[in-house]
């Protein structure tokens, strides 16, 4: 899980940035494509995109998908209050839930935040009370039903 053991931060130039914006933009674009519209040459991307991913700048390629499309009906921000030092022991646990979308150790008046998409609200139910809820070192959740997603990227 990317962030899991942070690294040191990792020094970019403004082709560096160019080229995290247009593979973020199309995960799918070729070395070439992207060569052309950062303006080097193909070998050079090549290598620019090889050392950000050796680097874990870049830790993966993945599509973004629609939830709605893809059957994805309910979706909720989770909330949980954690008891101390329990994080390192949950944050796997709820990496290995497939419902769980996102997980973010966040500062505040609660310390995970996750964002879960189930198939209905049944099913929603289901993660929320019968995972989450009862995962060991939990101490609270709260819901917030998400109406509409927005990607901004």
């Amino acid at each position: 899980m990317p962030g899991k053991d942070a690294a040191a931060e990792i020094p970019l130039d403004d082709i560096d940035r160019r080229i995290i914006a247009e593979l973020t933009r199309d995960g799918r674009m070729s070395v070439t494509q992207v060569a052309e519209n950062v303006h080097i040459s193909r070998a050079h991307a090549y290598s620019r995109i090889s050392r950000l991913t050796s680097d874990g700048v870049l830790t993966r390629f993945t599509a973004l998908v629609d939830p709605i499309k893809a059957g994805l009906k309910s979706s909720a921000y989770v909330t949980l209050k954690l008891k101390q030092d329990s994080w390192r022991e949950l944050r796997d646990q709820l990496g290995a839930i497939p419902e769980v979308h996102h997980i973010a150790l966040v500062g505040g008046d609660f310390d995970v935040i996750l964002l879960v998409r189930a198939v209905d609200n049944i099913d929603l139910r289901r993660v929320i009370f019968d995972q989450l809820q009862t995962m060991p070192g939990v101490l609270d959740t709260q819901t917030f039903l998400v109406f509409e997603d927005v990607d901004t990227r």
